[in-house]
C-alpha cells in the first residue's frame, strides 16, 4: 500500500534532502524536493520549506559552476609559437 505523505512528512523530507544532499546527488534531490513542493496545497506549507528550497537551489548552482570551472582549469592549452 502506498502511504500518502502529510504536510509535515513533506517538510521533513525536504529538510532531510537539504541536509544530506551531496554534489553527486544534488540533481535528483532537487528534483524530488520540487515534486514535494508542488504537491503542497497551501502557500503556508510552501513557505515553511522556502529556505531549504533556496539552499538546495544555491548548492545546485554552486556545484554546477564549480564543475564547469574545474573542467576548464583541467584542460591544458598548448600554445605553439610561430617562429
Amino acid at each position: 500500500m502506498i502511504r500518502m505523505l502529510s504536510a509535515d512528512d513533506k517538510v521533513a523530507e525536504i529538510k532531510r534532502l537539504y541536509f544530506q544532499t551531496s554534489r553527486v546527488t544534488i540533481k535528483a534531490d532537487f528534483a524530488k524536493a520540487i515534486e514535494l513542493l508542488k504537491s503542497m496545497p497551501s502557500e503556508q506549507e510552501r513557505e515553511r520549506v522556502a529556505v531549504y528550497m533556496d539552499g538546495l537551489s544555491q548548492m545546485r548552482s554552486d556545484w554546477a559552476r564549480m564543475g564547469r570551472s574545474q573542467k576548464v582549469k583541467s584542460r591544458k592549452w598548448k600554445v605553439k609559437s610561430k617562429k
